[in-house]
């Protein structure tokens, strides 16, 4: 019989440590729970959905402090880092105790793994830090929000030249509404069309609860808005 002892134990679980949660980067903020935080002794990687993912290494790492803002529903770590492609304000929010997290990445060996040598893992790592923490790529999101902002505005133009009384909400937003549910759905069940749209090295994993929570508020404002007109 193998016999494992509780350090033993420890020691596999903190591996690897997950924590689900929150992030701010920049000025763009993820709510709970659209942010994940993975650590091993080789990476440590911040996936906050649409917001950016963020890939570091031990060595682009200058310290790691505990973040306080309001406490319980404003606080967390925060990640000082010396990527330049990376926003500078990069905060992981927590309902956990922030020395907790800060001690449960210190096990996983993370902080201590400091090696000059580049392996293959390191130049993917490098890699997906050059092109930057935003995973979708710049003309697909600037056509996007074109997109959105030409049928909201053709929609207040018509709202604005007509003499109804109604919401300023028509066809044009009818249409953009669908179109982002379109997109969503064809991301989550195409790797095709989802290379179309995301960066090099960028996985729809990175996105998916935005397009699940995008899909659920879309499709909620469309059957509103269609039962609104349709009343």
């Amino acid at each position: 019989m193998i016999h494992i002892s509780k350090q033993q134990v420890q020691k596999i679980n903190m591996e690897q440590f997950e924590l689900t949660g929150g992030a701010r980067i920049g000025a763009a903020n993820a709510t709970w729970p659209l942010a994940t935080l993975k650590v091993n002794k080789d990476k440590l990687e911040l996936n906050a959905s649409i917001v950016g993912n963020l890939i570091f290494q031990p060595k682009d790492i200058i310290s790691i402090e505990t973040y306080m803002m309001i406490p319980l529903i404003g606080q967390g770590i925060k990640i000082n880092h010396r990527i330049p492609n990376y926003n500078n304000k990069v905060i992981f929010w927590t309902f956990k105790e922030p020395t907790q997290v800060l001690n449960q990445i210190k096990q996983t060996g993370f902080l201590e793994n400091i090696d000059s040598r580049i392996s293959e893992t390191d130049k993917i790592i490098i890699s997906q830090q050059q092109a930057g923490g935003f995973p979708i790529k710049k003309p697909v999101a600037i056509g996007l929000i074109a997109l959105w902002n030409f049928s909201l505005i053709s929609d207040f133009i018509n709202f604005a030249m007509s003499d109804k009384k109604s919401i300023p909400l028509g066809n044009g937003t009818i249409i953009a509404l669908a179109t982002m549910i379109l997109l969503s759905i064809l991301s989550l069940i195409s790797k095709d069309f989802s290379k179309l749209i995301l960066k090099e090295g960028k996985s729809i994993k990175d996105i998916n609860k935005f397009l699940y929570l995008l899909i659920f508020i879309g499709s909620f404002m469309l059957i509103n808005i269609l039962t609104f007109r349709n009343a």
